[in-house]
């Protein structure tokens, strides 16, 4: 993780004030990776479960960094250091502090599924009349929020910031660095069920977004959602769904070739999409565009060039082989739904899933890949193709129904998939960011 700093100047300044110390140089970015480091970066020592940054403070200096923020003083490396008890606090504090001089709007966003897809949805069809800041990549963390916040500067007049959670407790933190005035929960499902225990701390814990918000805020309500429906906030709600006591009612169907559309309150917007979970997110972002002022025909047009990031249900064609990337993330739900996708999509050949290991699921884990192997039966998918020990369930439930097979690696995988398919054929490639899925979609197609 790494930005620019927009205003050097001004972060120095506010460095120096609460570190106790000027540095000789000026920082003009901040990396969290020295790989990535850039000469005159502020390279910030993270002490993590796996990797300590402070191992890398030597390589920080030979990438010219301006000085490192550091729990541990290293004696031996010229690099200027900065002595504090936790640099990730500390450097979280400053994103609050940077934060606080600017009242500029936040629009908090989090969810099982579907946030960041949300997330750039939104940053898209807001700049229509906007200059927008938003979270680049999934710098959504306790370590990336607080980079996110400090690319803030005055020449923007919204935010919007995906929020991701990994225990209880997380939202609330992000809240309190970045003071969000509306919110969105896309829904709440079960995901990162290894550290949350159960739904119902999820619940509770996607639940402080709406908490945050203050009494002249917004909250942005899907009503389709048990979890989300049920959450109490202190602003005001809107509501988008598909029953028709919604603030924003959707109405999605098909046209003759198959491809999808959305009346919304009375106005038709055309997707170029198959993808009913994309015409749900566009849903979503209507309600809160269209609140901020965006009029129908800017957010209609924007809609329409919208292009999401490789790896979250995107579509390509290769060789005549309908090749749907959904390789960013996986949980049951968003399986189901990238299961769903590949079954809009007309196809003259075989359809065939190329499933890896879906991860964080804990006690639920077998259950969940059970299911996803029972979807793949009951929708006659022609091919499951799976990758990881998790995903064996999903063959074992699957075999003698479909033809169904297991892969301990990923080259024997690569290479039985690219025997099989054919032109005509569509291929879902579905996996936990863990199991780096897209590598094998590289090695399949490489040539």
């Amino acid at each position: 993780m790494r930005i620019d700093l927009p205003e050097p100047e001004q972060f120095y300044r506010m460095l120096s004030r609460n570190a106790g110390k000027r540095l000789e140089t000026m920082p003009t970015g901040i990396t969290l990776d020295s790989r990535e480091a850039h000469p005159g970066d502020l390279f910030i020592a993270i002490k993590g479960d796996r990797v300590d940054g402070h191992t890398y403070i030597d390589s920080a200096r030979e990438k010219g960094c301006a000085a490192a923020l550091v729990q541990t003083v290293d004696s031996d490396c010229a690099l200027p250091q900065i002595q504090v008890d936790d640099p990730a606090v500390t450097i979280a504090g400053l994103a609050q502090e940077w934060r606080s001089n600017f009242s500029i709007p936040v629009l908090g966003i989090t969810g099982s599924n579907g946030k960041t897809s949300t997330k750039d949805l939104l940053v898209h069809t807001l700049s229509a009349n906007h200059v927008v800041h938003g979270t680049r990549g999934n710098y959504n963390t306790h370590l990336g929020l607080p980079l996110t916040l400090l690319e803030l500067n005055s020449h923007y007049n919204l935010s919007i910031l995906e929020m991701g959670a990994n225990q209880r407790g997380d939202i609330g933190y992000l809240c309190n660095l970045s003071l969000p005035r509306y919110g969105l929960i896309t829904n709440i499902a079960p995901a990162h069920l290894s550290s949350f225990g159960s739904i119902e701390n999820i619940t509770k814990t996607k639940g402080e977004l709406f908490d945050a918000l203050p009494p002249d805020g917004i909250a942005f309500v899907n009503s389709e959602d048990e979890q989300v429906r049920d959450l109490t906030t202190s602003a005001e709600t809107i509501t988008y769904g598909y029953s028709a006591k919604c603030d924003f009612t959707g109405d999605v169907h098909n046209d003759s070739d198959g491809i999808l559309n959305i009346i919304i309150n009375g106005n038709e917007i055309a997707l170029n999409s198959y993808n009913r979970t994309f015409a749900y997110n566009v849903l979503a972002a209507c309600a809160v565009s269209i609140t901020l002022d965006t009029n129908w025909d800017d957010f209609a047009q924007a809609v329409l060039s919208f292009e999401p990031a490789r790896g979250r249900c995107t579509t390509r064609d290769i060789g005549g082989v309908t090749v749907i990337d959904d390789t960013y993330n996986a949980n049951l739900a968003s399986a189901l739904a990238a299961l769903d996708l590949l079954l809009a999509h007309p196809a003259r050949g075989k359809r065939v899933v190329v499933l890896a290991d879906m991860l964080e699921l804990g006690d639920d884990s077998e259950e969940h890949h059970k299911r996803v192997g029972e979807a793949c039966v009951e929708n006659a998918i022609d091919q499951l193709f799976c990758l990881g020990e998790k995903s064996r369930i999903a063959v074992e439930r699957a075999r003698g129904d479909i033809d169904a097979r297991h892969f301990d690696n990923k080259q024997d995988l690569a290479d039985c998939v690219k025997h099989e398919i054919k032109s005509g054929d569509s291929v879902l490639f579905k996996g936990s960011r863990g199991m780096e899925l897209e590598t094998v979609i590289e090695e399949v197609f490489k040539d």
